[in-house]
């Protein structure tokens, strides 16, 4: 069976990442990149032993050349460019957010259907081992009931050309962190929220958020995302009878993850094995363009977790607890 062939537009940072991930696959390669500016596509094309560069994000989609798309574009973009590549029969792995609202995340989902192609939301973490080692303890009954779900992903940028603090880009905290949040504490809460409420800081976007959500089975989830702190990452999972605490829970590690568990004034550490998140993340989405198996995650939770931070926006700007959508 050949290779499939990836196809990315634009020369983002984060693109790096990602095709280390391809790289580490036998079941595909890195075949193009496209940007709006040729010199820096082909500069980059170069720099990482691309075959093939393009000048504009059309001319790659109708190039012929490649099998599926991921789209690490600014947010702004990511619904109508993920749109045109299924249009044009093309499979995507959007870069978190999915979109910039949940409405826009639900015409992408559409437009996957009407082709019978896959779409799928990059959240590379939740791949890692070490989220199965966690739900095998609270099934088992590590830490009792869960009752609170927090976590808080934060740093410092400086930098005001930075396209996180463009609102017509649709930067801004939540966006580019706390979305890692919200996805965590539904991961956890395994349902969908009821309610969310929220607090910001801002400066022409959201730099700073406190959000909580309400979930149905009575577990609550809060969490801290910001530009404005010292870099801080951390998820803790609540119960009756204990603790888990994920020191590091965007990226658990390669090598090992570690995972706490507290019970009263015990304390105790166990690992799991490590992962690229983002080898595990391109893998599972080349076999639902294969086999065409569903992905790990379905697009629809990728709209879920867009409504979520829909509510999450309207409550800071209401300043009142706000229903959150259901798909």
């Amino acid at each position: 069976m050949s290779s499939l062939r990836w196809g990315i537009l634009s020369t983002a940072r984060i693109g790096k990442s990602v095709m280390k991930g391809i790289g580490m696959s036998n079941a595909c390669c890195m075949q193009a990149v496209a940007s709006r500016d040729e010199t820096r596509a082909r500069e980059w094309a170069k720099e990482h032993g691309i075959p093939r560069a393009f000048d504009s994000y059309e001319e790659l989609l109708n190039s012929g050349e490649v099998d599926a798309i991921y789209n690490p574009l600014p947010n702004s973009m990511h619904a109508e460019w993920t749109i045109k590549a299924l249009e044009a029969g093309l499979p995507v792995l959007c870069e978190k957010p999915f979109t910039v609202t949940a409405a826009e995340a639900r015409k992408v989902v559409k437009a996957a259907q009407k082709r019978h192609l896959p779409v799928a939301e990059a959240f590379m973490y939740r791949y890692h081992p070490v989220y199965e080692r966690v739900r095998e303890l609270i099934d088992q009954g590590a830490i009792g009931d869960v009752i609170t779900i927090r976590s808080v992903f934060s740093f410092s940028l400086d930098d005001p050309d930075n396209i996180r603090l463009k609102p017509e880009l649709a930067g801004g905290a939540l966006m580019d962190v706390g979305c890692y949040c919200v996805n965590f504490s539904r991961m956890m809460a395994r349902c969908e929220p009821n309610y969310a409420s929220a607090f910001t800081r801002q400066r022409g976007v959201d730099t700073t958020v406190i959000g909580c959500l309400e979930f149905p089975n009575n577990v609550l989830g809060y969490f801290e995302c910001s530009f404005e702190t010292h870099p801080r990452a951390r998820a803790v999972v609540k119960g009756t009878e204990g603790t888990i605490i994920l020191p590091s829970p965007w990226f658990p590690g390669e090598d090992r993850a570690e995972i706490i568990l507290r019970h009263g004034d015990d304390e105790r550490r166990e690992y799991t094995p490590g992962a690229d998140t983002y080898r595990l993340e391109i893998e599972d989405f080349v076999n639902a363009c294969r086999t065409h198996q569903p992905l790990r995650w379905p697009p629809e939770d990728a709209v879920a977790n867009m409504a979520a931070i829909d509510a999450i926006y309207q409550s800071a700007k209401e300043r009142c607890p706000v229903k959150v959508a259901k798909n």
